[in-house]
């Protein structure tokens, strides 16, 4: 039972899973045909948003898209740019997939140089629902035409029209497709700043497109520091003459500068040039910045005539730079056969055929958004008709209504043309523009290196620079105008036939820095010396004339003097003039000639140490005293031993003796008895010396020692800061100014004080604590007043220099020369002249050399008579000794060497004179001769007396000598 029990419930569970799992396949069934019906359905509405987009798109593009264009065909850039908009519109109608089926109608419109034509042109595009205007070429007709395009939403497209006033948002539908004059300005104001010029003279036409991008000029000068000194305008187009140009280029040769910035259009810049020519502006000396228009008639006009090639030699342009590609290339070679030959192509063509792509790309664009392509007219006022080839109705101008949309699609473009990479900034300026810097000559023309907003100069392509490393921030070498390679100076001295008017201190005390002569209008003193040197060393010719500013009566204010150089009435300063901060501001310092900040000097007492024993002589006077000392020492010693025991002995007491006299002289306490005439002389001359080194020694340390009856709390500017103490200062100086102005210091604690004396006579009576002067000054009143000290250390850092005009490029040569004279030397020695007696109180030298020079001349005259003295004794005695030797030896004798015939002169020299011995023998020899002399007998008998006396007179000087003359040894 149980088995059949278990048997028929397995039987009915599996009959259960069979019926649940039947069930699932039923559910599963009915689920897959309702989402396969559902993916139907999906697909079929797909297929049918799909068709009704296709047919409205189809719908909604036109057959034609009406683009104008808009330029004077007689110009370079007008032929240049109806050619390459012409080849970009069958390039862009021959490609498919930019408008489909739609094809692009550029119509092109000749302005003739005439604004009114250009206007008419433009209304007439406004008529017959035109996209979008390439154009117009010129600024004056883009600021009216712009105005319009705002109203009628069509775009404006130029590249040449680059007034960067059009950029603003006031404009929102004018677009410059080529890089503005904005960047090029900013390019010409690196050049300036490269070579180091500080101010130009702009040339340009007087219209909004010249006269707005000279006011870009002058801001991206001003950023560098730099400046237009004169702007000379042209007449408008049509070309000026030829004598308009002659008398505006006579005034700016008049002018101070000589780098010239020329920004006008093709016709009215060759004329420039080819006046500039005539008058000798071409010549070295001149530089020439020429804008685009230049480079465009480098490309397009080739070749250039003779004449005009020789006007424009030495001359600088700037060409849109535009990368290599393939397109690119490509495209120069189909110029010939688009433009027939006719024309050259210049960058502006490359930057025409981008923006006809770049515009059909953005219509592209707008048909596929579903944008409106629907023009709606506005309210008619009335037909104007008269008009050659048809009628003018306002009335038919129409609003595009995809405007907006259209001009969003295009400042989005993010391709790459012809001219590289091309896109817009938020401010609606183009990506990265840059320039080619361009050198005319002989030849033609070179590149002589690249600008771009974000590498500045320098000497490879911009897309080829990955770091603006130094090295690469410089050009080729250029050849200026006359032919040079020689950087010119950028300026000369307005051709006036005055003098600059050098104004200087009329000063009443510290005159040594600068003074006028008593009865004369001659300015001598340190400062003009260094302003003389330094103007010798100038390149070129500076006339000058010296004008005293002040009464003569007390120190002038050197800031009225400064200010004075500020307003132009004096064309410099030249003086002991502090480079100060609220000098700065009004007028260009050049490098500090000397270093000169304030110090406090005030009472102190005197300083005694250990060492102020010799403190009275500088190092080099102890040394030569000490040396003399030796000399003398020396001198006597020579002279006095052969004739004075207390000068022989051993070598240790002969050295002791020496020294022991050469310094007991200095007290007058030596010992030794000096026998010799001219030891004697010697001795008086050195204790002479003596004498006057001891008494300057004696005065100077007692002046040292004794200075200590005025004293002074004042340690420096800080004691003095907070104590209430009355502070004195020079008059004229800037420390008054300072004192109250930066440390706060109430005006009526200080105490105007004019001249040394009255430094000296103030810090005496205690009438002020201390004084408050450049350090420059307190050197030179210490050196004449030893009571008195600096305390502390300098609380300023500034110098002395010469004061010019702002942007004065004479500041900047004399800068230069300064820097030279210290280089070299020369500016240490005109200081070293002028304050050699500011040193110290020390005794130098320089106030007894004399005395040693006579010292000196009378040892060595001494020594020489006593040398021949010894000489002619020694050859006295030599012919003796050569007799009392041994016949057969005095052919050795007489064969000695050198070194043997010294040694016997030293031993000569070494031994000890006997002057009463040596009388003797004489007296003797005589007294033995004379009887021999006075007989009469035969010769035989002479003979042989007189060989008797010699062999008796040579054994009497062998006994006379025995006891001082040496034998000599072979």
């Amino acid at each position: 039972m149980v088995s059949e029990y278990s048997e028929s419930r397995q039987v009915q569970r599996q009959l259960y899973q069979s019926k649940k799992a039947r069930r699932k396949r039923e559910v599963r069934k009915e689920k897959t045909g309702v989402s396969s019906i559902a993916m139907n359905l999906v697909w079929l509405v797909l297929l049918l948003i799909v068709c009704i987009q296709g047919s409205t798109e189809a719908a909604s593009r036109p057959a034609v898209v009406n683009v104008g264009a808009m330029f004077a065909a007689g110009s370079i850039n007008g032929k240049v740019l109806k050619i390459a908009i012409g080849a970009a519109g069958n390039d862009v109608n021959a490609d498919p997939s930019i408008l489909g089926k739609t094809k692009l109608s550029i119509s092109f419109h000749d302005s003739n140089y005439s604004g009114f034509l250009g206007l008419i042109g433009a209304l007439r595009y406004m008529e017959s629902d035109t996209f979008a205007i390439l154009g117009p070429q010129n600024s004056v007709m883009a600021h009216i035409l712009a105005h319009l395009a705002n109203d009628l939403r069509v775009p404006l497209l130029s590249v040449t029209a680059l007034d960067p006033t059009l950029a603003s948002l006031q404009y929102p539908y004018f677009i410059q497709t080529a890089p503005n004059d904005q960047s090029q300005m900013a390019a010409i104001a690196d050049i300036v700043s490269y070579f180091g010029w500080s101010e130009v003279i702009a040339i340009f036409t007087d219209d909004d497109n010249s006269r707005n991008g000279v006011a870009a000029l002058g801001d991206k000068l001003a950023e560098k520091r730099h400046k237009i000194s004169y702007k000379a305008v042209l007449p408008p187009d049509p070309t000026p003459t030829r004598e308009d140009v002659k008398k505006l280029l006579i005034k700016v040769r008049m002018m101070e500068s000589r780098v010239i910035i020329l920004h006008t259009f093709s016709k009215s810049g060759l004329l420039v040039f080819d006046v500039a020519k005539e008058l000798g502006m071409m010549e070295s000396g001149y530089v020439w910045i020429a804008t685009t228009w230049l480079s465009t008639v480098l490309d397009s006009t080739s070749p250039l005539s003779s004449k005009t090639a020789s006007s424009i030699q030495g001359a600088l342009t700037l060409r849109p730079h535009t990368p290599d590609s393939k397109r690119k290339r490509d495209f120069i070679a189909r110029w010939n056969e688009l433009s027939n030959g006719t024309i050259g192509l210049n960058p502006y063509g490359l930057y025409a055929y981008d923006t006809v792509w770049m515009l059909a790309h953005a219509i592209d664009l707008l048909f596929e958004q579903g944008g409106s392509i629907a023009f709606s007219n506005i309210t008619s006022t009335g037909p104007i008709g008269g008009l050659k080839g048809g009628t003018l109705n306002l009335g038919a101008l129409s609003i595009f209504q995809g405007g907006k949309l259209l001009l969003d699609n295009i400042l989005r473009t993010n391709t790459t043309g012809l001219t590289g990479p091309v896109a817009f900034h938020p401010d609606r300026s183009l990506l990265n523009p840059s320039y080619e810097i361009i050198n005319t000559n002989e030849n033609g023309y070179q590149t002589t290196g690249y600008w771009s907003n974000y590498s500045g100069i320098s000497l490879v392509p911009p897309e080829k620079l990955f770091n603006r490393s130094k090295a690469n921030h410089s050009l080729d070498t250029v050849v200026w105008p006359g032919g040079t390679t020689v950087k010119p100076r950028g300026w000369v001295f307005p051709n006036n036939g005055e003098k600059l008017r050098i104004g200087v201190p009329n000063r009443v005390s510290f005159r040594d820095f600068v003074s006028r002569t008593s009865g004369t209008d001659v300015v001598e003193g340190y400062c003009i010396e260094i302003f003389v040197a330094a103007i010798k060393l100038l390149p070129y010719a500076v006339p000058y004339r010296f004008v005293l500013f002040g009464d003569g009566l007390k120190n002038p204010s050197y800031n009225e003097l400064v200010n004075m150089v500020a307003s132009g009435k004096f064309d410099a300063a030249v003086g002991d003039i502090a480079i100060v901060t609220n000098r700065t501001r009004t007028v260009d310092f050049t490098q500090p000639y000397i270093e000169s900040g304030l110090v406090v000097v005030a009472p102190v007492r005197g300083s005694n140490s250990a060492w102020t024993f010799l403190k009275p002589f500088s190092s080099f006077m102890w040394g030569v005293t000490a040396f003399f000392f030796l000399v003398i020492g020396l001198v006597i010693w020579i002279l006095e031993h052969r004739k004075n025991d207390e000068f022989r002995g051993p070598p240790r007491k002969q050295l002791v003796t020496i020294l022991w006299f050469s310094f007991s002289t200095m007290f007058f306490a030596h010992r030794e008895n000096i026998g010799s005439t001219l030891g004697r002389t010697v001795l008086i001359i050195w204790l002479f010396v003596v004498l006057v080194i001891n008494s300057s020694y004696t005065a100077s340390l007692t002046s040292m020692l004794t200075v200590q009856q005025l004293s002074s709390p004042i340690t420096g500017i800080d004691t003095l800061i907070t104590s209430t103490a009355p502070i004195g200062f020079q008059i004229g100086s800037f420390a008054q100014s300072y004192l109250v102005e930066q440390l706060n210091i109430p005006k009526s604690r200080l105490v105007p004080l004019g001249s040394p004396e009255a430094y000296a006579t103030a810090l005496k009576d205690k009438t002020v604590a201390a004084v408050v002067d450049e350090r420059a000054y307190i050197e030179l009143f210490l050196s004449e007043n030893c009571k008195f000290s600096i305390r502390g250390s300098e609380f300023t850092k500034s110098g002395w220099g010469f004061a010019f005009p702002r942007d004065s490029p004479l500041a900047i040569d004399m800068s230069t020369a300064i820097l030279t004279l210290s280089e070299n030397g020369d500016l240490q020695k005109i200081c070293a002249s002028e304050t050699s007696d500011i040193v110290s109180d020390q005794l130098q030298l320089q106030s007894f050399w004399g005395l040693f020079l006579i010292a000196g001349a009378v040892c060595f005259i001494a020594l020489l008579i006593h040398l021949f003295s010894v000489l002619r004794q020694f050859k006295r005695h030599t012919p003796e000794a050569e007799d009392h030797s041994e016949p057969s030896s005095h052919g050795n004798i007489s064969s000695r060497s050198t070194l043997t015939h010294l040694l016997t002169f030293l031993s000569f020299v070494d031994e000890k004179r006997d002057e009463s011995k040596r009388n003797k023998s004489k007296r003797k020899r005589n007294e033995s001769v004379v009887p021999n002399v006075n007989e009469k007998e035969d010769d035989q008998s002479v003979r042989s007396a007189s060989k008797r006396i010699q062999i008796n007179n040579s054994q009497e000087m062998r006994r006379a000598d025995s006891d001082t003359w040496p034998t000599p040894t072979t």
